[in-house]
């Protein structure tokens, strides 16, 4: 169930174990909140920490294979520094990665106390979109276009529910909310990543090779899919106090996607009316940096139940 970076994901490590596979979903690509995801390697918003820094370890390691071993060139390496207020202790998943490394004092800018380094994999969505889809394809998945009132509805051995915002009302779980974010695209490159990942004050320069991505905002119920003048200017403003040469001219285009947010990402196994359902939601602003380890877990979850 559900046709974005998680749905394909998934059906795709299924299919590679040698399960049959068929994504259910209203929306493909282009027309999914993955479409629109930034989408730089960083575990934002999603607990439990426990968890989902295991997955997101997982997933870059398969990121970097795919870029290295499969030519998927979309998907390309780039330094990044986050600033904070205060000092903290460094990140969990901070071990799991090749490069990372607190900056020096002179390394620190204005009203900024501390920070560190990371190298991490940029993906292009609008291209790595359509390869997911292309290689679901062609390992023999199908693909049905169709709303889904009711899971009780399909008929099948295992349903895996990859539903994002949608498990608001499929599975009338009320605690999975959009949090709202809108982008900007401006044709100049900051060299590195700028970023401030704090809810209150998210910001960040995420260079791809095509545009660099400016953002953000993480407005929680907010379903306005329509960008806001204020929202434009406030995120221009950020991201100028972390990289003053932004030049307002070279801004090409704008966006918004809605993060499907929860306060623990849902994914367990579940058996109703003797059928198991894997969900797999709830991923919040991290859908790209756990996509494959969450696969790799709903692989494990389907494998240890037909087992059992």
């Amino acid at each position: 169930m559900g046709a974005g970076v998680s749905g394909l994901s998934c059906g795709i490590r299924l299919l590679e174990q040698g399960h049959s596979v068929t994504i259910i979903s209203e929306f493909i690509s282009p027309n999914t909140v993955s479409d629109t995801a930034a989408a730089w390697w960083y575990p934002f918003l999603v607990e439990p920490i426990n968890k989902t820094n295991k997955w997101s370890a997982e997933t870059f390691d398969e990121l970097v294979r795919l870029m290295n071993e499969e030519n998927v060139d979309c998907i390309t390496m780039r330094k990044g520094r986050e600033y904070l207020k205060e000092k903290e202790e460094v990140p969990g998943w901070s071990e799991y990665i090749p490069h990372f490394r607190i900056l020096n004092d002179e390394e620190i800018i204005q009203d900024y106390t501390f920070g560190w380094e990371l190298e991490a994999p940029v993906i292009e969505m609008h291209i790595y979109m359509p390869w997911l889809m292309s290689r679901f394809k062609k390992l023999g998945g199908e693909i049905k276009i169709m709303k889904i009132e009711n899971l009780d509805s399909v008929s099948t051995e295992v349903i895996v529910n990859c539903c994002g915002l949608g498990a608001n009302e499929l599975c009338n779980d009320k605690t999975v909310v959009p949090v709202r974010g809108q982008i900007i695209y401006i044709k100049q490159d900051p060299g590195f990543g700028r970023f401030d990942q704090k809810p209150d004050t998210l910001t960040y320069t995420i260079p791809r090779r095509d545009v660099t991505v400016l953002g953000g905002t993480a407005q929680v119920g907010d379903w306005t899919m329509e960008t806001r003048d204020e929202d434009t200017q406030l995120i221009l403003e950020k991201c100028e106090a972390l990289w003053p040469e932004l030049d307002r001219t070279k801004i090409v285009g704008h966006g918004v996607g809605l993060r499907p947010s929860r306060d623990e990402v849902r994914l367990e196994s579940e058996i109703k009316n003797k059928q198991l359902i894997i969900h797999n939601y709830g991923h919040g602003g991290a859908g790209v940096t756990l996509s494959w380890g969450c696969a790799d877990e709903v692989v494990r979850l389907i494998d240890l139940n037909m087992r059992t």
